[in-house]
């Protein structure tokens, strides 16, 4: 009688191990379960553009997030336009948002490199919020008059906006926009004053210089583009290092203004805090994204010169040098922004 209990006691252990451990192995294969058979990107992906629909950056954002949706084995990759500040409200967006690599940052320079020297508080920080994914390019902005204006080119321009009593206006997206600093740093380098007139965003900037309401406005060439072409508006010279491949008859400003240097790039950050190996997918999936000839090609007819392969590390050095270049050029012009 004692030897059956003792064996029926041993075979209900013996059930009770076997059911702990098949409990165990389940309790295993959940926990690991969704990291197998949901590799990264499981969902789709929302590209935060900091900046209003229709302008360069969106343009670029929804061009490379097409591609890259495609290279990560057909993701979707969704624009969500947050305008507002300058940037800063997309931007804050991503830097407080989920650090899953679900919520990433098509941002441009301005947005990133300007407003931390130009807000009090831009509400992120561009260095310790955010990491690097891919340098996707530089767009020239272009000055641009109404076809009225009398200079036929820029050293006619240079030449009247020197004479004694000249007073010219120049339009822009707004005080301490990219294209408003583009005109102080004209203004220092060339001895010239044009007087700042600032608009609600870059659409009604350009209609009033459509208009004839102003005379001169600095645009990026993706906006400007159709304009020039039609020739409702008359191109100058282009803010970059060199001639745009779009427009090849425009001189740099540089060619008659030494030094000067005001390109836009465009970038993709992801927030700080996204994990390491998903940080290296997207990395990965933008260097291919970006090697591709149908996206270079269509980057190219919007006037987008596409950077040459770009290091994450490269693609941090440009931005901690831009943030000391334009804290100087907002310093010198006495922009502010509360």
């Amino acid at each position: 009688m004692a030897h059956d209990h003792a064996a029926m006691e041993t075979k209900t252990m013996t059930f009770r191990a076997l059911a702990l451990l098949s409990l165990a192995a389940a309790a295993t294969l959940i926990a690991a379960s969704p990291a197998t058979a949901q590799p990264y990107p499981s969902r789709p992906i929302t590209l935060v553009v900091p900046q209003a629909a229709g302008g360069t950056n969106d343009i670029v954002g929804r061009l490379v997030g097409q591609k890259l949706g495609e290279v990560m084995n057909n993701a979707s990759v969704v624009v969500d336009n947050r305008p507002g500040a300058g940037g800063n409200i997309g931007t804050q967006l991503v830097a407080k948002g989920p650090k899953d690599g679900y919520t990433l940052l098509m941002t441009i320079s301005s947005s990133q490199a300007i407003n931390p020297a130009l807000y009090k508080n831009p509400g992120f920080d561009p260095v310790k919020d955010f990491k690097p994914v891919g340098l996707v390019g530089a767009v020239p902005n272009v000055l641009l008059v109404n076809p009225s204006f009398p200079a036929r080119d820029f050293n006619e321009f240079l030449k009247l906006a020197r004479a004694k009593g000249a007073n010219y206006q120049y339009a822009s997206a707004g005080n301490g926009t990219l294209n408003h600093l583009l005109g102080e740093m004209l203004n220092s380098m060339a001895g010239i004053s044009m007087q700042h007139v600032p608009y609600k965003g870059v659409a009604p900037a350009l209609n009033d210089v459509l208009g004839g309401q102003l005379p001169i406005v600095f645009a990026s060439l993706p906006s400007a583009l159709s304009h020039i072409k039609a020739g409702k508006l008359r191109a100058l010279a282009v803010s970059g290092d060199k001639r745009s491949a779009v427009l090849p008859d425009v001189p740099t400003i540089a060619e008659a203004v030494p030094g000067y240097n005001g390109t836009l790039w465009i970038g993709l950050f992801a927030p700080t805090g996204v994990p390491a190996d998903v940080l290296a997918t997207l990395q990965d999936a933008t260097r291919k994204a970006l090697a591709a000839k149908d996206l270079r090609d269509k980057l190219d007819q919007q006037g987008v010169e596409i950077a040459a392969p770009t290091t994450p590390e490269q693609f941090s050095k440009l931005l901690q040098d831009d943030l000391v270049k334009w804290a100087r050029i907002v310093k010198a012009s006495g922009a502010a922004v509360d």
